[in-house]
């Protein structure tokens, strides 16, 4: 719709400035055909005045021949002044029409041949000579001849006038019916353009007047979903302070019974009391997890400069007995400062280098490598480009996976092995992803079953309000417990 507005708009303003062009080029037009019909006037004019000098000489000099009268001649020397500049002027006029140049030269010869005998009337009667009938008779006949050869260039002359004359009239009514034909179709363009636009508007207000609704409907399940979801928080925080009283009797009295009369019981009953006491911690530790899961989005701190090394090396310190005691090969690279949650990157690295102390090979020396490098946002599709992140890689050459499961391992109760393989309550890599994904950032892995395994985590170095307002990537969780 705003293409065919802006399209309608364009034609319109290409048809007001090929008017202009038109109308002025049609102007130009109608001004040289005027001006070739003024020209005509000119040149009629022109002859007509040539004519009557020719006609005031032959009367001055047969008023003196008759009369004897110098009053006679007083025109006689007017004309006889004013014909040569007329004539030069007439063949200046005649420039642009090879038929009249040809016919004012023959112009020139009558006239020079009718004042050549008017002067030698003249003469002859100022010398007394008695009036010759022969000259009075060739006088007559080159003036009838010069009155003929005029009529003929002001006929051709006439003859063109009204020619241009059409041609002049033929420009202006172009010209008004150009101006007129554009002027419609300007009209018609501008009134399409105009529903046009009143149609988008009209829609514009309709889509504003739906999406007022959807944001009234919007604010009420938000203050819906807050008021459910901090039902469901202290849900939580109740349900696991209530669920870890009775596990920890369970383990207490577990572990009770087994000092006391442990020396009563058969292998099978120790083995049954280990399981009890195993699957109360699993399930305290089950329900950790998911208390922290649940507070990592419902608990949103506010973002702060965070050294990733500092708590990279606090998580390692924590694990050193371990690290020790699998004789692990550690190669910790220089990690950045970012704006982020001190608490939820101490989940997120916890996790991580927990699962790679995890998955380790049989007779094989675990490496554990941490390493981060700067990167643009245009590296990955999920981020903002032109914006700094750091990649974190953390590598190790344990098990490794098949990655056709790269999906299904960053969901919530998603295992790879059995809990007879490797413990874990697969919570651990949901709450990496929940982590990343509030930050704003990605988390993948890139890994091949019997060669290790590479979590890649990228953050950005620092958080923004633009940040804040752009959705979060859907997350998707399966709750299977199978």
């Amino acid at each position: 719709m705003n293409r065919r507005i802006a399209f309608g708009f364009f034609v319109a303003m290409v048809l007001i400035a090929s008017g202009f062009t038109l109308s002025f080029y049609s102007y130009n037009q109608y001004g040289n055909d005027t001006e070739r019909v003024r020209h005509t006037y000119e040149v009629v004019g022109s002859l007509e005045t040539i004519l009557s000098l020719v006609k005031d000489v032959e009367t001055g000099s047969r008023g003196y021949v008759l009369t004897n009268d110098t009053t006679y001649l007083e025109p006689y020397k007017i004309a006889l002044t004013l014909l040569p500049v007329r004539l030069k002027q007439l063949h200046a006029l005649m420039g642009d029409n090879a038929l009249q140049v040809q016919r004012t030269t023959l112009l020139d010869q009558l006239v020079e041949a009718k004042l050549e005998v008017s002067q030698m009337r003249v003469k002859n009667r100022m010398a007394k000579v008695p009036i010759v009938l022969k000259l009075s008779t060739e006088g007559r006949l080159r003036m009838d001849a010069l009155r003929r050869h005029v009529a003929i260039m002001v006929d051709t002359e006439r003859t063109l006038m009204e020619m241009r004359n059409r041609q002049a009239a033929r420009s202006f009514r172009n010209t008004l019916i150009i101006i007129f034909t554009l002027s419609l179709l300007t009209f018609l363009s501008l009134v399409i353009s105009y529903r046009l636009l009143e149609q988008e508007l009209a829609s514009r207000q309709q889509n504003e007047d739906q999406l007022r609704a959807y944001e009234s409907r919007l604010k009420e399940q938000i203050r819906q979903l807050e008021a459910s979801n901090e039902e469901l928080e202290r849900f939580a925080f109740v349900a696991s302070h209530d669920l870890q009283e009775p596990l920890r009797k369970i383990q207490s009295f577990a572990n009770l019974i087994t000092d006391r009369y442990g020396n009563l019981f058969d292998g099978d009953s120790l083995m049954f009391m280990d399981k009890i006491v195993h699957s109360a911690e699993r399930m305290s530790k089950l329900i950790k997890d998911l208390l922290n899961f649940s507070r990592i989005s419902n608990h949103q701190e506010e973002f702060k400069p965070v050294a990733l090394a500092t708590i990279v090396q606090r998580i390692l310190d924590d694990q050193e007995l371990r690290i020790k005691g699998l004789d692990v090969r550690l190669e910790v690279g220089q990690l950045p400062m970012i704006q982020a949650i001190g608490s939820q990157m101490d989940h997120l690295f916890t996790n991580l280098i927990s699962n790679a102390l995890k998955f380790t090979r049989a007779d094989v020396q675990p490496l554990l490598r941490i390493q981060a490098n700067p990167i643009d946002g245009s590296t990955y599709p999920e981020l903002i480009s032109g914006r700094l992140y750091f990649e974190i890689t953390v590598e190790d050459n344990g098990i490794g996976f098949d990655e056709k499961y790269l999906d299904h391992i960053f969901k919530v109760f998603q295992r790879l092995h059995g809990k007879s393989e490797f413990e874990g309550t697969g919570i651990g890599l949901a709450i990496c992803k929940r982590v990343t994904v509030s930050h704003h950032g990605h988390i993948t892995a890139r890994s091949q079953p019997g060669k290790g395994t590479t979590f890649i985590v990228v953050l950005p170095e620092s958080q923004s309000l633009y940040d804040y307002d752009r959705s979060n990537p859907t997350e998707n969780y399966s709750y299977s417990a199978s």
